[in-house]
């Protein structure tokens, strides 16, 4: 007999796991109650499709050799994508752009004092590897974009290169003029690292991947674990952050009879010789090394004692490139839209890579390609997207996004009139929803991501993602928000991929989508990043890279398909008002800072704590931030709630009324709401970074990847440039306000259609 106990437990057990499940709403946003439930089946008939089998297949052929910029095995897989997307019903083609691109013709890296060695530079064959010994066809360790030089100097160790690491070095009393610095990689992007040491008086740069971070301190190594072994090495660009793209021709696409300005002083080559190494290079170099014993935060995880340098250690670096033009090769397929085919969705990723690229970028790579095939099933059984959609493979992202954005530069005109949204991926793993980008779609996202399937647990990615937040988040009020707030927030997006020029230089909503948190491994741009690791340490079943092509196809099928462009700005407007909180308290904290260190400078603190027998310096007194009026960003912040509030209201009025989701009207509010985050461009661009025309989203000028949000406000006052951080203040404020009106201009819209009632 069953007990009623028992019975009530499966009951409820079974309560709970179907609230866990991915869930579809009654009503999509943007869709009339029949076409929701249309759109609804189809989206479940796509993400049926997709087949680990396949992404595993795909990732062998693209992975089977070397494919960077320039390389045979670059143009073959550009020709074998775009054969699958025309075989899967898309009309394609492959644009091809001439871009700059240097590759390696002399390195050398040595130890001539007090004892003599020489750098390996090159990372072994391993046995059990099979694509390992490809060598010949690959680029060796080198930075790309790294000036030309021959350099012998002493050597200091400068911890990860970032400008706080030289105030640290100041108080130490270091200084790197005229010397090499060697810095671990972390912190913030390679290419900030020679900039900020030629800022210094450096005239060479090393960059190392200490095994801490990036080796057996974090698993174990290659081929027996998944962790960069000793003499792996991060291949990458060290081109400086004026614009992405190819260097010669800024602001402008690289076609064939493009005018490309001189490389002679360009702002995008690094002004010093700059060369990736291994730790097994590393060590013999930072073993040398005399001089002060570096803080504790600064050790790494080498069986050595850190010195600082520069003491009687001297190396000799040399680095020339190759300064040449090479092709490259964006495939691009378009499915046409039926009812709206003058807006476009976008998806894309990359397919060069440094070497093999299984990881980075293939495996987002055959994400999207899935994604392409099984929309192509769709169509062959009656769907129609409403509005165009195009498939992308760009070539160069690793040098410096270099076929998203010539391709963007090219088509500028065509994308600020046509395009609606961008979906991008790049490498993906095993684990958690990652999720960045703009937040005008950050409840859209989540409404698709509460629909997809976590592979490997019974929750969807969107919750799995949620509770990870909550077991994760450092106070009680984090974890308030995360489980109360109606959508999980997405981080902004910097730059590191092909989103940037399409959000940061023509203010098209871009997200930027993966799975990451249990893949443990470093063997990021170097030649091991092959088929063989991916499948034995990463998504080895390639169940998560299904979900993201169920996930990404799912945004690009609801997004095209939307009889209303399903954007939402109040999570935008809430997000504002915390970037401006979060100025407000930098000041705060900033003033509170350089008066305490001036009162301690004032009264000897400093002096007092020196040891007499390596002694330490104070830092110089400085300015104490003066007032700074928040209130046009704190306007323009309110200003956008109002403006989000009514757009709402308005648009919830709408949907109540199934009549009034079709016409031409619909079309002009389409129209308006496109060029509502437009609004948030302005022309002369940041500061000092004309390219970067978003005031809301942009890279940091010394963090690279890293976002500043609110730039040209943030980056001043990162700088300590009050007075242009105040002189921005009502500049980004007018830009929020701005935005607003655009919103207003929708709103306005839906209440004339609301009216014809």
């Amino acid at each position: 007999m069953i007990s009623s106990r028992w019975l009530f437990a499966v009951v409820f057990a079974a309560v709970v796991m179907q609230a866990q499940q991915p869930q579809t709403p009654e009503l999509l946003q943007g869709y009339s109650h029949d076409a929701s439930a249309k759109e609804a089946q189809w989206e479940q008939q796509f993400r049926a499709i997709p087949s680990p089998d396949n992404l595993r297949s795909y990732m062998q052929r693209l992975s089977a050799h070397p494919h960077n910029v320039g390389s045979p095995y670059d143009k073959d897989n550009a020709e074998w994508i775009a054969d699958k997307f025309r075989s899967w019903g898309f009309d394609t083609s492959i644009e091809t752009f001439y871009v700059l691109f240097p590759t390696p013709k002399e390195r050398a890296l040595e130890l001539i004092e007090p004892t003599k060695f020489t750098a390996k530079l090159a990372e072994p064959t391993v046995a059990i590897d099979p694509t390992s010994d490809q060598q010949a066809e690959a680029l060796p360790p080198y930075n790309a974009y790294s000036a030309d030089g021959d350099v012998t100097a002493p050597l200091v160790y400068v911890n990860y290169g970032v400008r706080e690491d030289y105030d640290t070095l100041a108080k130490m009393g270091v200084s790197v003029k005229g010397a090499i610095v060697i810095a671990r990689y972390g912190h913030a992007w390679r290419g900030i690292k020679p900039k900020v040491a030629a800022e210094h008086g450096a005239v060479g740069c090393i960059i190392y991947s200490d095994p801490q971070q990036d080796g057996y301190g974090e698993d174990t190594t290659f081929p027996q674990g998944p962790a960069r072994p000793t003499e792996g090495v991060q291949r990458g660009s060290v081109a400086d952050t004026y614009y992405p793209g190819d260097p010669l021709t800024p602001g402008v696409g690289a076609t064939k009879d493009a005018k490309r300005v001189p490389l002679k002083d360009n702002p995008e080559i690094t002004r010093i010789p700059t060369l990736p190494i291994s730790y097994g290079d590393a060590q013999p170099l930072l073993q040398a090394l005399g001089g002060q014993m570096v803080p504790r935060p600064w050790r790494g995880g080498l069986p050595i004692a850190y010195h600082v340098g520069p003491g009687a250690t001297k190396v000799h670096l040399r680095v020339y490139s190759n300064w040449d033009t090479k092709p490259i090769y964006d495939v691009i397929g378009r499915m046409t839209g039926s009812t709206e085919p003058d807006q476009w969705v976008i998806r894309g990723n990359h397919q060069d890579a440094w070497v093999n690229g299984a990881e980075d970028p293939i495996s987002g790579l055959v994400a999207e390609m899935e994604e392409a095939r099984a929309l192509g099933e769709l169509a062959k059984q009656g769907w129609k997207p409403r509005r165009t959609v195009i498939y992308c493979a760009w070539d160069g992202e690793e040098p410096g996004l270099l076929g998203s954005t010539e391709w963007v530069e090219t088509h500028a005109k065509e994308l600020n009139d046509h395009a609606v949204f961008y979906v991008n991926s790049d490498n993906t793993d095993r684990g958690f929803l990652q999720m960045e980008g703009s937040h005008s779609v950050e409840h859209f996202l989540n409404t698709v991501a509460a629909e997809v399937a976590d592979p490997e647990t019974k929750y969807s990615v969107l919750e799995r993602a949620r509770l990870q937040q909550i077991g994760e988040a450092k106070t009680e009020a984090e974890r308030t928000e995360l489980r109360q707030r109606r959508d999980l927030r997405i981080g902004a997006l910097g730059d590191g991929s092909d989103y940037s020029p399409f959000l940061d230089h023509l203010g098209i909503p871009s997200v930027d989508l993966s799975f990451d948190g249990e893949t443990k491994g470093g063997v990021y741009h170097s030649e091991y990043d092959d088929f063989y690791w991916y499948t034995h340490f990463s998504d080895t079943k390639f169940v998560y890279g299904r979900a993201l092509a169920q996930l990404a196809g799912t945004a690009v099928m609801r997004m095209a398909d939307a009889e209303v462009l399903p954007y939402e700005f109040t999570d935008a407007a809430d997000t504002m008002h915390q970037y401006v909180d979060q100025l407000k308290k930098q000041m705060t904290q900033t003033q509170q800072t350089i008066a305490e260190t001036n009162r301690q400078i004032q009264e000897g603190v400093f002096t007092a704590m020196s040891d007499p027998q390596t002694p330490s310096y104070p830092p110089k007194e400085e300015p104490v931030p003066p007032y700074m009026n928040f209130a046009p960003l704190e306007n323009g912040a309110a200003d956008l709630t109002i403006s989000a509030g009514k757009y709402q209201a308005a648009f919830d009025q709408l949907g109540k009324d199934d009549a009034l989701l079709d016409g031409a009207q619909v079309a002009s509010l389409n129209h308006l709401l496109m060029l509502t985050e437009r609004a948030t461009l302005l022309e002369a661009g940041l500061p000092g970074r004309s390219w970067y025309k978003n005031q809301i989203y942009a890279p940091g000028a010394y963090t690279g990847y890293g976002v500043k949000t609110l730039a040209a406000v943030r980056e001043a006052m990162d700088q300590h440039n009050w007075q242009l951080a105040g002189q921005q203040s009502p500049v980004v404020g007018n830009v929020l306000v701005d935005w607003s009106r655009a919103i207003d201009a929708a709103t306005e819209k839906l209440d004339a259609i609301e009216a014809k009632k």
